[in-house]
């Protein structure tokens, strides 16, 4: 199990670029898939991307596919999701979540993942 906290969430307007970061606690963070969903206000939450525990892959949702980039530094615990061109769609409460796959399998399924942040807010206006 892992803890995460999530940071780098604000207000932007449109077409601006956000990154978020996630820091896991825990000396088995790198045997670990990183995940990234997202809620909107009255959605259900939504895959966004993954990131196998070497980061050799990695996978993303359509709608981000080509602006979002999901990365990680194992040195440091953490997985970054750097977010361009933004639009108001993508207004959020975005959740770093992570699963223990050692054999490097990625997952966009909210229930293939034990441990979840907090969430961080992302505000994107027009």
């Amino acid at each position: 199990q892992v803890q995460l906290v999530e940071s780098g969430g604000g207000l932007v307007q449109a077409g601006d670029s956000l990154r978020l970061s996630c820091v896991a606690s825990g000396r088995t963070f790198s045997r670990y898939t990183m995940g990234w969903f997202r809620q909107a206000p009255g959605k259900e939450r939504e895959f966004v991307a993954a990131i196998t525990w070497s980061g050799r892959s990695t996978i993303y949702a359509d709608s981000v596919k080509g602006r979002f980039t999901i990365s990680r530094d194992n040195a440091k615990n953490t997985v970054y999701l750097q977010m361009n061109s933004l639009n108001v769609e993508d207004t959020a409460v975005y959740y770093c979540t992570a699963q223990y796959s050692p054999i490097g399998l990625l997952f966009k399924g909210e229930n293939d993942y034990n441990d979840w942040g907090q969430g961080t807010q992302v505000t994107v206006s027009s």
